[in-house]
């Protein structure tokens, strides 16, 4: 777990033959998330497979992919190799029915993903959906053409592409970060167990998320875009969108703020979590714009306040300050201003005797003037620093 616990920041990336329909099918504009419109919009195997011949995405750049994950200071990145469609991002002796053999493109995106990020020093990570696979009769989420689940034998699929398709991510690409697996649904904890090990058989050293199903998976994976409201013991991570799609919709433009993000980041680290923030690149392989302007705004602060994301611990305060949040790091405390407080901040609670402090966007590292008392009758520490009247960034400093 040491590497993912140094990262604290992770690219999500959502990509697969639902970005042609990019959340509009036969005219209609489908209600969700893009990737799920298969679903949701009840296509037809038959018929979605169709997208196939049409996927031919040239503009697709794996180290441009990757380049834009390490402008934003991100240290791994978690690729859809197989998501609920059931069409994968890889060469498959297992299912045809992947990008180099079903399409006029012919690339394994998979391979050239992990040469892109082993140059980089970014650690590749794979999805994989382990019980939905909506092109499978034995797997789960189509009722539409395979209404009669007692026909159905999840076993059979685990064994005929399941497991086949995991080993091939994990024995032809070299080493994996993680398998971020999802959807458990109703499987049996020894189905999950199954997958699990696996992985493990494959690559020791690869972890794998929370969404294994029945607490198998080495960390907790939170709900989607869900942030705990106070610390959370133990190893946990967010998954979340940039905007209300994680698969590439062209009609959604409800983006978050690099601001935003960036607080989220920090509340996130605070309370002990890693953040995966996704992006969904459209049908010719290109990361939206607003998309990768807001990951650079986001490496940018990172490139200056990196030293209280990276590697540190949780705040060791019990409850959340309406000032801002705290991250840790052996004998240092970050503090992070949202809000920035003027000349004079105090910070209450502080036991520890304090050498020095300093802003972080200072390259001198100049002492700000500090004192500390306590108030006996109280029962109070406080620490009172002298800051600059203007805050270093706007954001949070």
């Amino acid at each position: 777990m040491e590497w993912w616990r140094e990262a604290k920041f992770g690219l999500f990336i959502h990509w697969g033959l639902y970005a042609i329909p990019a959340g509009t099918w036969k005219g209609q504009r489908i209600e969700g998330i893009g990737e799920w419109i298969m679903h949701r919009a009840r296509i037809p195997v038959r018929e979605y497979e169709k997208l196939a011949a049409r996927f031919n995405p040239v503009s697709f750049d794996a180290d441009e992919w990757v380049r834009v994950a390490t402008d934003a200071g991100m240290r791994y990145l978690v690729i859809t190799a197989k998501h609920h469609d059931g069409f994968a991002l890889f060469r498959s002796q297992a299912s045809p029915y992947n990008i180099v053999d079903a399409t006029p493109f012919g690339r394994d995106v998979l391979a050239e993903l992990a040469r892109a990020c082993a140059k980089a020093g970014i650690r590749l990570c794979c999805y994989y959906s382990q019980r939905q696979d909506w092109h499978h009769p034995d797997a789960s989420g189509n009722t539409w053409d395979f209404p009669d689940r007692s026909k159905q034998d999840f076993g059979r699929y685990m064994r005929e592409k399941g497991l086949p398709q995991v080993r091939e991510i994990l024995t032809q690409y070299g080493p994996v970060g993680l398998i971020w697996f999802d959807t458990p649904q109703d499987m049996t904890r020894a189905q999950s167990r199954r997958f699990v090990a696996q992985v493990y058989a494959c690559q020791p050293d690869c972890l794998v998320d929370g969404r294994a199903g029945h607490g198998i998976g080495d960390y907790q994976s939170m709900g989607d875009n869900m942030i705990p409201p106070v610390r959370v013991d133990g190893d946990w991570e967010t998954p979340a969108t940039l905007n209300d799609t994680w698969g590439y919709k062209s009609y959604d433009h409800n983006w978050k703020s690099a601001d935003s993000l960036i607080r989220r980041l920090v509340d996130i680290v605070s309370k002990g979590g890693n953040y995966l923030l996704n992006v969904g690149p459209t049908a010719k392989g290109v990361i939206p714009r607003p998309s990768a302007t807001r990951l650079r705004r986001i490496g940018e602060w990172l490139a200056v306040n990196g030293e209280a994301i990276y590697g540190t611990s949780p705040s060791p305060y019990p409850y959340e300050p309406g000032w801002g949040r705290i991250t840790t790091k052996g004998c240092k405390v970050f503090l992070h201003l949202f809000h920035w407080p003027g000349r004079q901040f105090a910070l209450h609670g502080l036991r520890s005797k304090v050498r020095r402090a300093y802003l972080l966007a200072d390259t001198e590292q100049e002492p700000l003037p500090l004192a500390q008392q306590y108030d006996a009758a109280a029962s109070l520490h406080t620490l009172h620093l002298t800051l600059p009247a203007r805050a270093p960034d706007r954001r949070v400093a």
